[in-house]
């Protein structure tokens, strides 16, 4: 199998279809061999390069004018040891196919996202995270991967070889290198339960301590215009396993969640005074359940209604403040929100640019439907999660830039340092990343 080069690419566009780009071209890499022979090609021709995923993020952190690479040739689990309960996989495996291989294979992650369309290394790169009172964000699980740098040398990373470099590389957002396999750290498969029911802000907020410590896995959503929340819990379970039934799941994550939600956001973008008798009907839709399953099937959702998304990480003791704060602006304010907040937590971690970053963090993540203008209700929610020293997920929107990170992240200057020492040239820059690390 070899790779192959176009040298016309046309336009890439992520996602959300917020952020587009027009590489001069792209390349689509068989071998970890054919991915150094590119980025030392591109050196020559004086062209930049960055890896693209499935294109989740709501930054332009993979947008290139140069060489685009397309990892979707490099995927598959490359080795399992059991012995050391660890997993290596290729970098451009998508999340779905990794959590399918691991059960089948009887294992799992610990925790993940409420997602799994990303590859491996784009969602590890920019910070993805679920909720977790104990375990933390994936890249938190990364026991060694494999780094391709800008003069194509190709650098295995962990604890004992790299130190320096894994600290960093771990959620290095394209900045280092490019990622070319990660080592996880698994376990044996296990059961969770999940409890989702509806409570009220009041009740959630005047009780977050107690909810977030009785449960391994804590989340809520609030809906704006109202005082309603969904929460849910997930703890690991002895069984016996329930799974949501075949109808009430395809009725309830599908139906309601998918089908009429959007319905419902084209409703209130065309009319958006009627969002907040929207929020109310949406808000008490969802009935109260329990269910026991395998990891991947309580911990991710289908997404199949477009948004764009911001999201700030606050110290978790501020959480409760900084929500409430955001309730009342939306309150006081003529906009009209659709999308419900979401909040979630992990512990502190010590990988150099993680968001939890030697803090134990919240997080507190605002939508709007695609197509929807989105400026004015994210510059007043980002005042307020600025006000409490919030650190922005890297692959979600916002507009802070270098110094501010300076000031929020304690080893900003020792990550900066490292790239001044493995990309001095910025092969693999561009211009999000001038504007987050500098120049």
């Amino acid at each position: 199998m070899r790779s192959t080069v176009s040298a016309k690419s046309g336009t890439w566009r992520n996602w959300a279809g917020n952020v587009t780009a027009r590489p001069a071209r792209e390349v689509t890499p068989a071998s970890v061999e054919e991915l150094s022979a590119a980025v030392r090609r591109a050196a020559e021709d004086g062209l930049r390069v960055k890896a693209v995923g499935t294109g989740h993020s709501f930054t332009a952190a993979a947008a290139t004018d140069g060489v685009l690479i397309r990892p979707q040739l490099l995927t598959g689990i490359r080795r399992i040891d059991r012995d050391n309960g660890t997993v290596t996989v290729e970098a451009g495996t998508p999340l779905k196919r990794l959590n399918l291989a691991l059960a089948r294979e009887g294992l799992s992650l610990t925790n993940m996202g409420d997602i799994m369309e990303q590859t491996v290394s784009g969602a590890t790169s920019t910070g993805t995270h679920g909720t977790g009172r104990d375990s933390a964000s994936i890249a938190a699980q990364i026991a060694g991967l494999e780094l391709v740098t800008a003069d194509g040398s190709v650098l295995a990373c962990s604890e004992k070889e790299n130190p320096e470099i894994f600290a960093a590389a771990r959620i290095g957002i394209g900045a280092l290198g490019i990622i070319t396999a990660i080592t996880f750290s698994v376990e044996p498969l296990f059961l969770l339960s999940a409890r989702e029911e509806p409570m009220s802000f009041d009740e959630v907020t005047g009780s977050f301590d107690e909810l977030f410590t009785e449960n391994e896995h804590f989340e809520f959503y609030w809906f704006p215009h109202t005082g309603n929340c969904n929460t849910k819990r997930n703890n690991r379970s002895v069984g016996p396993e329930k799974p949501v039934g075949t109808v009430r799941g395809l009725y309830e994550d599908e139906f309601l969640s998918n089908g009429v939600f959007q319905a419902a956001n084209y409703v209130g973008r065309a009319v958006p005074a009627t969002i907040p008798s929207i929020a109310r009907i949406s808000s008490r839709a969802l009935s109260a359940r329990t269910y026991t399953d395998i990891p991947y099937k309580v911990f991710t959702s289908p997404r199949r209604v477009r948004f764009t998304e911001m999201e700030y990480a606050v110290p978790r003791a501020a959480l409760v403040e900084t929500l409430r704060e955001l309730k009342a602006m939306v309150d006081r304010s003529p906009l009209r929100i659709s999308f419900p907040v979401e909040v979630r937590t992990a512990p502190a971690d010590e990988i150099t640019l993680s968001t939890a970053s030697g803090r134990d963090s919240a997080y507190i993540a605002v939508h709007m439907f695609r197509g929807t203008p989105y400026q004015a209700y994210f510059s007043a929610a980002e005042r307020i999660f600025t006000a409490h020293e919030g650190r922005p997920h890297w692959g979600k929107v916002h507009t802070r830039d270098a110094e501010y990170f300076a000031g929020v992240y304690p080893r900003f200057d020792e990550f900066t340092a490292l790239r001044d020492h493995l990309d001095p040239e910025r092969r693999f820059g561009n211009d999000y990343l001038r504007r987050i690390l500098g120049d």
